[in-house]
């Protein structure tokens, strides 16, 4: 009776081990399988037309005397509204902005005494348009504007800067997306192939920001959409 007391245990114990050698074995053999992945990345990208453009024609007048200054701005103003309309830009895509004024007298780093001129006035008339084509031929134009003695500034770092833009990314969004995944896993397949694996399911994804370059400095008009997808995929024997 006291034997079979001892015995039974032990059996009990020993049997416990055997079954969870067969758990940690099973777990360690899971852990690896899980482990068997390749990461892959689908690159999708395209050039697309500005859809939208903002042109901002902007000059300097100087002066002593407002009254004068305020009507030559007003003429100026009128001179390229003019301009504008006459190469087919609809009112619609028109704005003039209230005039920058600096009032050189009232600078306490200016020494009044050598100012030539009090009063520097900065005017911008600005095409904001969606008809590209029409934009650029008025752009295009532009000399018959300056040749009449106003002088339209070009600033890269300033607000006269010409700005081509894409707005419609909504629109090619979905596809882009779709194309960048189906890139994705077609270099997980053959990565699969190669290792003599077979593809499994996805363990994760992320799809990266899409970016919207300028490809050509010389072509403002023309963008390109960009989108990185990347994806992890579980390989299988």
């Amino acid at each position: 009776m006291k034997k079979s007391l001892v015995v039974l245990p032990a059996l009990i114990l020993a049997l416990g081990f055997v079954v969870l050698g067969i758990l940690l074995k099973s777990g360690i053999v899971g852990f690896k399988d899980s482990e068997r992945i390749v990461s892959v990345r689908g690159l999708s990208e395209r050039n697309v037309r500005a859809d939208n453009v903002r042109w901002p024609l902007q000059y300097k007048i100087i002066g002593n005397d407002l009254t004068t200054l305020y009507s030559e701005m007003e003429k100026n103003n009128q001179q390229i509204i003019s301009f504008l309309k006459s190469n087919g830009i609809p009112d619609s895509d028109i704005t003039v902005a209230l005039p920058a004024v600096v009032d050189l007298y009232t600078d306490r780093y200016v020494n009044v005494n050598d100012v030539r001129s009090r009063y520097n006035i900065t005017s911008t008339v600005t095409v904001t348009s969606t008809n590209i084509d029409q934009t650029m031929a008025a752009m295009n134009n532009m000399s018959t504007l300056l040749k009449s003695g106003l002088a339209i500034s070009s600033n890269e770092y300033g607000n006269s800067t010409i700005v081509f833009s894409f707005e419609g990314l909504n629109n090619v969004k979905p596809e882009m997306i779709q194309e960048a995944t189906k890139s994705a896993r077609e270099a997980a397949q053959k990565f699969a192939e190669d290792s003599g694996s077979r593809l499994g399911k996805i363990k994760n994804a992320s799809q990266g920001q899409f970016t919207i370059t300028d490809p050509d400095p010389n072509r403002p008009d023309v963008k390109q959409v960009r989108v990185v997808t990347s994806i992890q995929y579980y390989l299988k024997d």
